[in-house]
């Protein structure tokens, strides 16, 4: 399967599956989804924001996510890796707390004292850079969620293909242009795959706002 130059492609390959959305809010996973998200904004003529997520990791090995939270939402669990690691949420509560720290910092990085742009009512497009295990992207989805929006549409250059099928029940549309059988992380799908820096992610939202 074809893979994708750069992230910058992939936005503007997705921005063509969403011509048809009606006036929508453009909210981007940083930092890899701000990437994807500027071509879409741009070639859709709307807003694009920042949406921020933190995964909740497994204590003795923080790479490994038990759940994520996305900022105006409540913490959203794998219940069934929890189980098998014989945890309860409980068990993470200072994991969850330190991520809401980091989470708020983040936000006031990118954003200031922005708030985010009101949502009710409108159509939302949350845009991330792949789907792996899907952990931010539901954390995010159900965030969005609570501010009542018209629709949620989750667009991602590729995923895993169970990711992808579990995610359509968070979200109205599920837009992926990608979804290999033999997916193992979201980096092999594209030629240039460069770490992000905060800085990088300032720029593409300056980009966008101008």
């Amino acid at each position: 399967m074809e893979r994708f130059r750069d992230r910058a492609e992939a936005g503007e390959l997705l921005a063509e599956r969403l011509r048809d959305a009606h006036d929508p809010v453009v909210l981007a996973l940083p930092r890899g989804g701000v990437a994807v998200a500027e071509p879409i904004a741009r070639r859709l003529d709307v807003p694009l924001e920042v949406l921020v997520t933190r995964k909740i990791g497994y204590p003795p090995t923080p790479e490994l996510g038990v759940g994520a939270i996305a900022e105006g939402g409540e913490p959203v669990f794998d219940h069934t890796l929890l189980r098998r690691l014989g945890m309860t949420p409980e068990s993470v509560v200072d994991v969850v707390e330190r991520e809401r720290r980091e989470l708020a910092r983040r936000v006031h990085a990118y954003r200031g004292d922005r708030p985010l742009p009101p949502l009710e009512g409108r159509e939302v497009i949350v845009v991330d850079d792949g789907l792996a295990t899907g952990g931010t992207a539901r954390a995010a989805l159900r965030a969005v969620r609570t501010a009542e929006p018209a629709k949620v549409t989750l667009a991602v250059p590729v995923g895993a293909r169970e990711t992808v099928s579990s995610l359509r029940r968070e979200a109205d549309e599920v837009v992926v242009l990608r979804t290999p059988v033999d997916f193992r992380a979201v980096g092999q799908w594209y030629e240039h795959f460069d770490q992000l820096s905060d800085a990088d992610v300032l720029g593409l939202l300056d980009k966008a706002r101008r």
